[in-house]
């Protein structure tokens, strides 16, 4: 039986571009646009070649993880090394330093306000019960 439509513009190279893509954040949109396809053709390649899926996986999870741990630290404080460069007279001088940098309460509430969504949303429901009565009055009341 022979294939009709379209020739697929698929290529194995595009598994190791697909994954680096998605290590810079690129969604299924973007990689259509990479492609010059269209975001339906992806879910196809995914749906159609294993290794382009798990491609796309691996390098989304691993982006992914690493921005969420920057907003950990952004969320919690944290300090590393540094070295302070100074240039007195010509000379310059490397200074070791460690520098810190406080929680960040705007990371604090988004990370937050994701994770504990029951707890820190900004809209609260209410629940209310008992009756509601109304007394209908006439024009002439």
């Amino acid at each position: 039986m022979a294939k009709t439509g379209r020739p697929t513009k698929y290529r194995p190279e595009y598994v190791e571009q697909a994954y680096k893509f998605c290590l810079l954040g690129a969604t299924d949109e973007k990689l259509a646009t990479m492609f010059d396809v269209c975001v339906d053709t992806i879910a196809e390649w995914k749906r159609v070649h294993p290794e382009f899926q798990d491609a796309l996986r691996r390098g989304k999870a691993i982006a992914d993880a690493e921005v969420a741990n920057s907003l950990f630290h952004r969320a919690t404080g944290y300090t590393h090394p540094d070295v302070h460069v100074s240039n007195y007279q010509g000379e310059i001088t490397l200074t070791p330093i460690t520098k810190h940098y406080p929680p960040d309460p705007t990371s604090m509430i988004f990370w937050l306000k994701n994770r504990q969504r029951k707890d820190w949303r900004d809209k609260t429901e209410t629940e209310q019960s008992g009756k509601v009565s109304a007394i209908i009055l006439g024009d002439s009341e």
